[in-house]
């Protein structure tokens, strides 16, 4: 009988912007011990993939693991495969940068191993139809996804022991489908059991091919493994099982299956990533409704090949966070592009155009992009590291395109693709991004000499495992199992810290509420504001790269007012913003005009909100100062001053408060309940700031204030 080949391919990532402590725990735990066993046992053979940002840091932390992956290498035990070097959902990049990142990837296997891959992991497997234009022209062979995406495509299970051939536009590249139960049982069900399961495929697909494609961190990083899979010897077992039934069983790299056989046949294959992210992408209520589905059918693996998720791409739609991130990136590609253009004809420098590539490609890395049972999206630093990236890169381009330190430009157009008009400035010091349609708010403020960006938090919304949380019965069994069934709390009493933002966290917000809202209120965020004036959509009176006007005339809503009962009087807003650049500082500010016609006076309170998140909130060197006094970024309470400072010395940038004529500030943190490969966590994801006026408004009286914030190195 000809033999199964078995086939793993092992992934090994950690995201540009990870803690340094992350990067090493993960080494010892995971990459080095995983590649001593397979020193230890030369007839294991396989594919591995280590993303960019983690050769970097390989490089610099432990090049002594060069030195025994090159011994892999060169007796043939182990095919370096490449892909994206920064790790980039490829479909969700410029293809001109999909081809920079390959090809960089590519460089430096070559430099450091000798040999260019043939083929290329695709980052959490993310595959859409027009993908053989990008991998083949970059010179790619092979890839491998999920059975899920050949199900998908109307494959039953039994087809998927050999590869196929995928083609858009002429151009092909071969797809090796990974199966699902054996990812479900590696490293998690008994060493027998996956042995009866490679054994059934060997008897009924003899000669045929059982491939994996996963993650080298569910040996030894997730929860519970590196003490089953090494302590425990789950992994040394393994492979000497694979070894002892070596009459019907052998391992094999990608590359040498794929040189001696022939394709089953091609698979034009939909979109498609594996199932859980497919069903991380999906609208909260409607992957509530999935789930039950998928219970209800769980018995029936015939049905369940037919429910699919939605697709990579929905996260943009589901997470506005994400969206403005992924259209920040483009926007700085584009600079990118244009500028290369034009340094073909001798223009910027070629140093600041690679500085800036390279800032650019880091910024593509996949991770904080969308959220699942990792932190992604929710990790502040992972989003922080993108975001300083792509500051550098726009900073370095719009400085080499004009030639110049000192520049202030208006572009009006829709930023991040949602159908409104959005208005950017750019000087030499800052760039701010204002949102009309969102109340007149600055979604994103970047201080360039610091390379940072100033709001960066989360709009806190439900999400699917919140219900698990609140549902979770006290303990939690230490058996491993697949980190997709896991439930663990890493601190007691998070389901009442669970709690929902009506619009995204922007800065200069306007908050018009009843005069009895407490402090209290604002940090449980039932102040009670008027919607349409705090969200509404603001007309654009005039705008130049340093004032900008907007306008909305609108009913106040019943709970600024304070009863149900009463009309609703109209008021006239007018949110004047004025950008003043000064050295290594600038000063951006917001004055408020106020009106109405009604016969009856108002009487409420009017506030001006911004969000700041500088990541830590009990760091030393991140705190407000207020009458010289420091108090840490976690700070709930009030600044009973018209004025104030928030510091960050690790990103070296301050900002200086002032509200004239204000009875102080509202300060409460901004706290994110999520999921991690850890458990549900409590995040920081920054402060919210609320400047607060009291007002009393006579009929045909005017009423204005200003709130500014002078923005300036901290060191």
């Amino acid at each position: 009988m000809s033999k199964l080949r078995l086939c793993f391919l092992i992934h090994s990532h950690q995201p540009a912007g990870n803690f340094e402590d992350v990067f090493e725990r993960a080494y010892l735990h995971s990459y080095k011990p995983f590649l001593d066993h397979l020193l230890r046992h030369p007839a294991i053979r396989m594919g591995l993939h280590y993303s960019g940002s983690l050769l970097e840091w390989i490089e610099h932390a432990h090049p002594e693991f060069f030195e025994a992956l090159r011994v892999l290498l060169e007796r043939g035990q182990a095919e370096i495969v490449g892909g994206g070097f920064y790790e980039p959902v490829l479909i969700s990049i410029p293809p001109a940068d999909r081809l920079e990142q390959i090809r960089r990837m590519a460089d430096f296997l070559e430099k450091h191993f000798g040999r260019r891959p043939t083929g290329a992991w695709l980052a959490e497997r993310v595959w859409e139809p027009q993908l053989p234009s990008t991998l083949a022209p970059a010179g790619v062979d092979y890839t491998l996804v999920d059975d899920n995406h050949f199900f998908a495509a109307g494959f039953a299970p039994s087809q998927l022991h050999g590869y196929f051939v995928a083609e858009d536009l002429g151009f092909s590249v071969k797809v090796i489908p990974g199966l699902k139960k054996l990812r479900y049982l590696v490293p998690f069900a008994p060493i027998e059991e996956n042995i009866a399961l490679l054994r059934s495929y060997a008897a009924e697909h003899p000669g045929g091919l059982a491939a994996m494609g996963d993650d080298c961190e569910k040996f030894g990083v997730w929860p519970g493994t590196w003490r089953h899979c090494y302590q425990d010897g789950w992994l040394e077992r393994f492979f000497s099982a694979i070894e002892e039934n070596s009459d019907w069983l052998e391992t094999t790299t990608p590359a040498d299956f794929l040189a001696s056989h022939a394709p089953l046949g091609r698979a034009d294959l939909p979109t498609a990533s594996y199932p859980e992210m497919m069903e991380w992408a999906l609208p909260t209520s409607t992957r509530q409704r999935f789930h039950a589905v998928q219970q209800e059918f769980s018995g029936r693996p015939d049905v369940a090949h037919f429910l699919r998720g939605s697709f990579w791409r929905n996260f943009f739609s589901k997470y506005g966070e994400a969206n403005l991130l992924h259209k920040k990136m483009l926007h700085v590609s584009g600079k990118i592009r244009k500028l290369a253009a034009s340094t073909r004809r001798g223009l910027p420098l070629r140093r600041v155009l690679d500085d800036a590539t390279t800032c650019l490609l880091r910024a593509q890395c996949n991770d904080a992009y969308w959220h699942g049972i990792f932190g992604g999206l929710y990790a502040p630093h992972l989003r922080t590291a993108l975001w300083r990236d792509l500051v550098r890169a726009e900073k370095l381009a719009d400085a080499a395109e004009h030639g110049r330190a000192s520049y202030a430009e208006l572009s009006r157009f829709d930023f991040d693709a949602d159908g409104h008009e959005d208005l950017y400035v750019v000087t030499g010091t800052y760039a701010a991004l204002l949102q009309p349609a969102g109340g007149a708010t600055i979604a994103a403020l970047d201080f360039r000499p610091s390379d940072t960006t100033l709001i960066n938090s989360i709009q806190r919304r439900p999400e699917a495992y919140h219900a698990r949380l609140r549902d979770a019965a006290a303990g939690v069994s230490p058996a491993v199992s697949s980190i997709h069934n896991q439930l663990k709390v890493k601190e007691p009493g998070l389901e009442r810290r669970l709690r929902y933002d009506q619009w995204p966290r922007h800065a200069f917000r306007l908050l018009l509420f009843p005069t009895w809202k407490t402090l209290a209120d604002y940090n449980n965020l039932q102040l009670e504001a008027s919607a349409p004036l705090a969200a509404g959509a603001y007309d654009v009176v005039a705008a130049s790269a340093d004032r900008i006007e907007c306008l909305r005339e609108g009913p106040l809503a019943n709970g600024a007012q304070g009863s149900a009962s009463e009309s609703l009087p109209t008021l006239r807003v007018v949110k004047t913003f004025t950008f003043r650049e000064g050295p290594r500082s600038c000063e951006i500010a917001c004055d408020l005009a106020l009106s109405h016609s009604d016969p009856q006076p108002l009487h409420l309170h009017v506030g001006l909100e911004v969000v700041l998140n500088f990541l830590t909130p009990n760091a030393p060197d991140r705190y407000f100062e207020a009458d010289s006094a420091r108090h840490p970024l976690s700070l709930c309470g009030e600044i009973s001053s018209h004025s104030f400072r928030a510091v960050d010395e690790w990103q070296n940038v301050a900002v200086a408060f002032e509200a004239p004529g204000s009875s102080g500030f509202w300060v409460a943190p901004i706290e994110t309940v999520s999921e991690s490969e850890e458990g549900f966590e409590r995040v920081y994801q920054g402060s919210q700031i609320l400047a607060v006026w009291p007002l009393e408004l006579p009929p045909d009286a005017n009423w204005s204030a200003r709130l500014s914030l002078r923005l300036s190195t901290a060191r």
